[in-house]
Order: structure tokens, then C-alpha cells, then sequence
């Protein structure tokens, strides 16, 4: 059976439980279902990638969001995207990628930003990018109301390059966490680090947690546990959120 028809099937099956009220929130956290603010149109998630990046870095991710879209009712839309030419772009351990979407932040309610390559400090990944200036460059100028730009792994590095974890709480993989502190970054010691327009996350695995926490927030708990359910994955760790004082 075709994988995405047997998953379908299964969301609608689960989409009646989640109806019926018999399936709570998990590790995502405690409040109420109902805590996600309404949204007018689909969430637009744009997933930026580089020659070098970490392929479950930006798949996991994906994969997360893309199922997202079944337990919402206004949609998720989700896209590689690169600030270079769009084509093929070569992960760290080969696999080809094609992008199609240029950057374009001002399209998106939230961007993505993977690692990859951090003990390569020659070859492709986030030190290349560093190098170059152009995706820094890119992220610091994307900021506005409205958009949350997030990272896993060694992608905090690259938010860092673009200062935009300076004085901020984050987090990324424990081989890079005194690299992030060293450089600005108020570290903390969880899977997930919220502080609100800024979320990161910690390794290369974190991108399931990450996905799971922003489909709660955005989204609500219903989709978040119907993601949790139909890729049989509970989130793990701990997620360190912002107080609203603060």
C-alpha cells in the first residue's frame, strides 16, 4: 500500500479521536488545546538549505510540518528554499535536494534554519555560508512582526553569525554550545528553546521537537498529538518558554 494513502487513512482515524477528545498533549507541554490563535490562511513554513546541510536536519522538519497540514483545517505550506540559484543542493552525506523557491522571507510565518558541517571548517556547510555572508546577511534582514525565524542544531550558529541569538535564550548540539555562548548566546539546557520570534533547538534529532513545538503553537495540541500519532513519535525533553513577563 501506497505510504501516504495508508497515512491519510490513518489521520482520518485519528482525526475522529482527537474529535472526541480521548488524546491529550505530551511532552509538547500542559495548556489547554485551545491555546493556538486562530489562523486566517495556511502557515507558511520555509525551510532554508545549503550545499553541506545535514539531511535529517531539514528533512525531519519537513516531515513534521507536511503531515501538520492534515490536522489543520486552513493548511500548512511547506518549501526548501535557498538564497542562491534554486536547483540541486548536496546534503553532508550526499543526498541531492532540489529547491525550486528563492529566498523570500517576506512569504513566510516562519523559517527554518538546519546546520551541517560544524567540525568542517573547510567544505560546505554553516562555515562556508559564514564565509560568505550571504545567508547571515539574508536572516538578519528578514526580522519583522509577524515572523519567526527558528534553528536546529548547528543552525544556531548561523542565526549567531547574523546576531540574531546575542543576548537572547537558545540553544543548538552540545558540541557547539559553548562556541554560542562565546558569542553572545544565553544557552540553556533544553531540547527547545522559545523565546517567542526566536526558537531553537538542540541536535541534529531536535528537529522532530522543534516541528512537534511549533505545530502546537501555531496550530494547537489537537495537531500536534495527530502528528505525534501518525509518525509514531512522542516528542522528548525539555521545552524552555519565555514567561509572558519577561
Amino acid at each position: 500500500m501506497e505510504r501516504r494513502q495508508f497515512l491519510r487513512r490513518t489521520t482520518a482515524a485519528g482525526a475522529a479521536t482527537l474529535g472526541a477528545g480521548t488524546l491529550t498533549a505530551t511532552a509538547l507541554g500542559t495548556e489547554a488545546a485551545s491555546a493556538a490563535p486562530r489562523r486566517t490562511g495556511p502557515l507558511r513554513v520555509d525551510i532554508v538549505v545549503f550545499d553541506g546541510v545535514e539531511e535529517l536536519d531539514c528533512v525531519a522538519p519537513y516531515e513534521v510540518f507536511s503531515a501538520a497540514g492534515m490536522h489543520s483545517s486552513d493548511g500548512v505550506t511547506v518549501r526548501y528554499v535557498t538564497t542562491g540559484r534554486p536547483g540541486l543542493i548536496r546534503a553532508a552525506y550526499g543526498t541531492q535536494i532540489q529547491v525550486r523557491h528563492r529566498w523570500a522571507p517576506e512569504e513566510a510565518d516562519l523559517i527554518v534554519v538546519p546546520g551541517g558541517g560544524y567540525a568542517r571548517r573547510n567544505g560546505p556547510g554553516i562555515w562556508a555560508e559564514i564565509d560568505s555572508g550571504v545567508l547571515p546577511r539574508a536572516l538578519a534582514a528578514a526580522t519583522r512582526k509577524g515572523l519567526t525565524i527558528s534553528s536546529l542544531c548547528t543552525g544556531a550558529v548561523l542565526l549567531s553569525a547574523a546576531g540574531l541569538t546575542k543576548g537572547r535564550p537558545c540553544t543548538t548540539h552540545h558540541g557547539a554550545k559553548a562556541y554560542l555562548e562565546e558569542q553572545g548566546g544565553v544557552v540553556k539546557n533544553a531540547r527547545v528553546v522559545d523565546d517567542r520570534d526566536l526558537v531553537t533547538a538542540g541536535g541534529i534529532t531536535s528537529g522532530l521537537e522543534l516541528g512537534l513545538w511549533l505545530v502546537k503553537r501555531e496550530l494547537g495540541a489537537d495537531a500536534a498529538t495527530g502528528v505525534e500519532t501518525m509518525l509514531e513519535y512522542e516528542a522528548r525533553g525539555t521545552v524552555w518558554q519565555a514567561s509572558s513577563s519577561e
